[in-house]
């Protein structure tokens, strides 16, 4: 396939940089959560220094909780190896104009040891080395990711304030596909999506959803790293956006009792030239390599669980009649099950229902590659589709805590396989920190059953 034509390129950021336009440039990498992390550097010293050599970051950023905790555990990264730094080296397939920070452009890296070596447990590079192994078979993916999110009045400060409880919700109903609903908030739901155009994304729609204030915005199906990278810098930017406009907005995979944030993701796969691979001319309009990719989402799908749902509140989404799927089955058209075939001819894709808000894409959208090219590499067969309701089917369960989600993760020989054991540990530690701090936590509903009654 023909090298990706970016938003900006040098040439233009250069000539931006001397009209005065830019002056700002921003260089990011996805960390262990899928957030962003970098540093913004004056636009001239970005020419004239990081461009070439690119920059440190201490690779402690590969290693710390959601708080920004140094923990133990991690062999990349400890106070015994002294936390040394990383190379941030721009892609800059990914050079961009940010529209919500004036005169602001933003690329991303690819983290490096010293040596120049990819650092393997990075999320960008976990992704790599999958559509990497793709390609030596002739193949390539394209995804996409629709994010859910939750629109509240209050800002970030006053949510704070608050603990996160008591906010004013957007909406104060149920808007799942209202065009009035989605009116209240779409002065902000077109900044994101008008901004989200001017940095390079190709948006499709917005529609409002069922938990009061929950909307989603969808973008435009792309090759697989590309749909990664846009889906970060989206997440990052809807943030920002949302802040400057004085509210704010969680993609958090369940904020309350209602319906959860998902982030449902489409995968198809093409030849090099871009030509659809999935369909056939079999009586189910799928070809043998559809068959046994999908095949391979079903064996996997449990020891995979912790790229697709990878916190405690993740796995609170997974109940009967919510949407969010608990049945390791496939259906055509069935939103009953964690796989979902749709589309038909050149767009027949799957879709994987399993991941909330705050997935990381690259570590899930890995995850389904390496999954399918295990079911390709041992032809599976595929069973039969589930044609009812799969909360009630005999079928396998996904995993319900992240607990048993970490404990088959490491022991899963198909992990270790497809990603190696330093990125299975490193993962597998991740859930660990995740679990103490959760277990060491006294909770709300605790001291609201305990405090008087007990």
């Amino acid at each position: 396939m023909a090298d990706r034509t970016p938003p900006l390129n040098v040439d233009e950021l250069h000539l931006l940089v001397r009209a005065g336009d830019i002056d700002t440039v921003v260089l990011a990498f996805p960390d262990m959560q899928g957030r962003l992390q970098g540093k913004r550097f004056a636009a001239g010293f970005f020419l004239d220094e990081v461009l070439r050599h690119g920059s440190e970051g201490c690779d402690y950023l590969l290693a710390v909780d959601v708080e920004m905790n140094t923990v133990d555990g991690y062999a990349s990264s400890s106070w015994e190896r002294g936390y040394g730094d990383l190379v941030m080296r721009p892609d800059l397939t990914t050079l961009r104009r940010v529209p919500w920070h004036p005169g602001t452009a933003l690329l991303l890296a690819d983290l490096e040891t010293g040596d120049g070596e990819p650092v393997p447990v990075a999320p960008r590079q976990i992704l790599r080395r999958q559509l990497d192994r793709l390609a030596r078979r002739g193949l390539t993916a394209r995804a996409g990711t629709e994010l859910e999110f939750i629109v509240f009045k209050d800002t970030y400060e006053q949510a704070w304030d608050l603990g996160y409880r008591g906010l004013t919700p957007a909406n104060q109903y149920n808007v799942d596909y209202s065009v009035l609903g989605t009116g209240r908030v779409e002065p902000l739901l077109r900044r994101i999506r008008n901004d989200m155009a001017g940095a390079g994304l190709t948006v499709e729609s917005a529609k409002g959803e069922c938990n009061p204030g929950q909307h989603e915005i969808v973008f435009r199906y792309d090759e697989a790293l590309t749909t990664c990278d846009h889906h970060s810098l989206y997440k990052t930017g809807a943030k920002e956006i949302a802040a400057q406009e004085g509210c704010s907005l969680t993609f958090m995979a369940k904020y309350d009792e209602r319906e959860g944030n998902s982030c449902h993701i489409h995968l198809s796969l093409a030849d090099p030239d871009g030509t659809p691979l999935m369909a056939g001319e079999a009586a189910d309009g799928m070809s043998p390599l559809m068959r046994h990719f999908l095949a391979g989402q079903l064996t996997a799908l449990r020891d995979f669980a912790l790229l697709y749902a990878p916190t405690v509140n993740a796995y609170k989404r997974f109940r009967a009649g919510s949407f969010a799927p608990t049945a390791v089955a496939w259906g055509r058209d069935n939103r009953t099950c964690a796989l979902r075939v749709v589309g038909h001819g050149p767009s027949l894709r799957f879709e994987n229902r399993l991941p909330g808000g705050e997935v990381n894409p690259y570590l899930a959208v890995a995850g389904l590659v390496a999954a399918g090219l295990y079911g390709v590499e041992h032809a599976l067969e595929l069973p039969a589709p589930c044609g009812g309701n799969a909360y009630d089917g005999d079928y396998p369960q996904v995993p319900g805590t992240l607990r048993e989600a970490a404990e088959l993760w490491s022991a899963s020989p198909l992990a270790r396989e497809a990603f190696g054991q330093d990125v299975v540990d490193h993962y597998a530690n991740m859930a660990r920190v995740e679990l103490d701090a959760f277990d060491a936590a006294v909770t709300d509903w605790e001291l609201r059953r305990s405090f008087e009654r007990l």
